[in-house]
């Protein structure tokens, strides 16, 4: 995102975008013309500003997503980390019951649902810089009460702020990168912001079974702890602002008359206190998942990726009772979704900015969203391809290395998914970050429910059985859908002020 927010268009009456003072009347169409002027000329200067993200040295514009990224993989980590250890968890804290038992694991991604909706336009006013490092440091403190629990009740409820404060890397990544990126070289840097929350989860249960084996289940919050730590020294010094409402907000305080207040808020319209605007921005997210057709089924099509935690759920089972697996040995089982991540991310990148190009080349030189589409498409016939494959090969207890290969691939499908779906949002919606925390919202809370049913579904209807289920679903929604929004997408963005023009 580069530039000022954007004015509305006159006649809109959407209230995400911000009212603007009336001119008095009688104004001089002279004097206008020359506001007018002044304004172009201020944007012209900031296009080849320095101080513009878009402007930055490539270095500095990679150290910056490397380490936003760290930031959104470590928070993903904790919500897993901890899932070969429920075994651990459960004597330690005397739990018989297994849908609180799978609760400890999956209050996380319950709040982690909620966070987004606060991070991501909170980002919009403040800017990312120090909502990432904010939460950042709550989240260190929380993993630390989880840590220190002395029973389930305490455990419970640090596990649910933890969540709560891992959101604004979730949030704020996206936007960070429209921030710094532009469209065509965006899927590279998306791709490598994506590797951090879809990678955590499968790294997390790969050394989180090892640490409860050996040295206890609450060392697996310190690992947690440890890595927050690294991350808030490195983010603290080297992430700085990219919001470029809010860069051009502190430049214009710099040079403005010393005698007059300076403005803490970008674009805060005359008249309006600063808990209204506040308000304006807090309730965005809710406004796109209910006015905008196109951010809600982006968003539920999304939400089909946290199908994985269903698995993170059944993996311990699986491979403890039918490949007899150790604890610490059973997380290694999550490195095939890894390894599937890893790929797809390598050849999404690629496969996204090439397909980008040419079909904006084919196009006159004009870009739209609809160009990430085609590696929707292409990604979304993965996903049942590896749970029919995973669950089948676990019903009939073929060799380890099968159901793992399931997982490979179903990682695979689901981070091509991840990514397209994310740079179509980036791409089509002016507030990069509110779209992202409405889409966030979605995925986190199917997260936060599948766990809590899936040892039941299974126990009725066996891997092969549960995974056709979820197979069927994918297909149902996952195969039409993309090939729909690609004819469909341009006209329901052209009826929506939400979008970018």
């Amino acid at each position: 995102m580069s530039g000022s927010l954007p004015e509305p268009t006159q006649g809109d009456t959407n209230d995400l975008h911000l009212p603007q003072p009336s001119s008095s009347e009688g104004g001089s169409a002279v004097a206008d013309d020359k506001v007018e002027d002044k304004i172009q000329d201020k944007d012209h200067d900031w296009e080849h500003d320095p101080a513009n993200p878009m402007n930055w040295s490539p270095i500095k514009k990679w150290i910056t997503t490397i380490l936003v990224s760290l930031y959104t993989f470590v928070t993903p980590l904790a919500s897993s980390i901890m899932a070969p250890g429920l075994p651990y968890v459960a004597v330690k804290y005397d739990i018989a019951n297994p849908t609180v038992l799978s609760l400890t694991l999956s209050i996380f991604l319950l709040s982690f649902a909620i966070g987004p909706l606060f991070a991501g336009p909170l980002s919009e006013v403040y800017g990312r810089q120090w909502v990432l490092h904010i939460g950042n440091l709550f989240f260190l403190v929380f993993n630390l009460g989880c840590a220190l629990s002395p029973n389930t009740v305490t455990l419970l409820v640090f596990r649910f702020l933890a969540g709560f404060a891992a959101a604004p890397p979730i949030a704020c990544g996206p936007g960070v990168v429209s921030d710094l990126f532009a469209k065509h070289e965006r899927a590279s840097a998306l791709a490598l912001f994506s590797v951090g929350p879809l990678i955590g989860p499968a790294v997390g249960p790969a050394i989180g079974g090892f640490i409860a084996e050996s040295a206890g289940v609450e060392y697996v919050f310190y690992v947690i702890v440890a890595i927050s730590a690294v991350a808030a020294i490195l983010g603290i010094f080297l992430v700085r602002e990219t919001y470029a409402p809010i860069i051009r907000l502190r430049l214009d305080n710099l040079v403005s008359d010393p005698e007059k207040p300076a403005t803490r808020y970008p674009a805060l319209p005359h008249g309006m206190g600063k808990w209204a605007y506040l308000w304006l921005n807090l309730k965005r997210p809710v406004i796109l998942l209910t006015r905008s057709l196109i951010c809600f089924m982006l968003s539920l099509y999304m939400a089909l990726s946290s199908i994985y935690y269903l698995m993170f759920a059944t993996f311990p089972d699986l491979f403890s009772n039918v490949y007899h697996f150790s604890i610490g040995i059973g997380g290694l089982a999550y490195i095939g979704l890894g390894l599937g991540f890893v790929a797809s991310s390598v050849f999404g990148a690629r496969f996204s900015d090439k397909m980008y190009k040419y079909l904006t080349a084919k196009n006159g030189g004009k870009g739209n969203p609809e160009m990430r589409v085609p590696g929707l498409v292409f990604g979304s016939f993965f996903v049942p391809v590896g749970l029919f494959w995973y669950g089948w090969s676990a019903q009939a207890e073929l060799h380890y290395m099968m159901p793992i290969t399931g997982t490979a691939i179903f990682g695979f499908g689901i981070m091509l998914n991840f990514l397209h779906i994310q740079l179509y949002l980036v791409d089509a919606f002016t507030f990069a970050a509110s779209a992202i925390a409405a889409s966030s919202t979605f995925r986190s809370f199917l997260g936060f429910a599948f766990p809590l049913f899936g040892e039941q579904m299974y126990a009725a209807l066996g891997y092969g059985g549960g995974n056709s289920l979820l197979a069927g679903l994918s297909i149902l929604i996952g195969i039409p859908f993309p090939i729909w929004i690609y004819y469909a997408g341009e006209r329901l963005r052209a009826n929506n002020s939400l979008t970018r023009r």
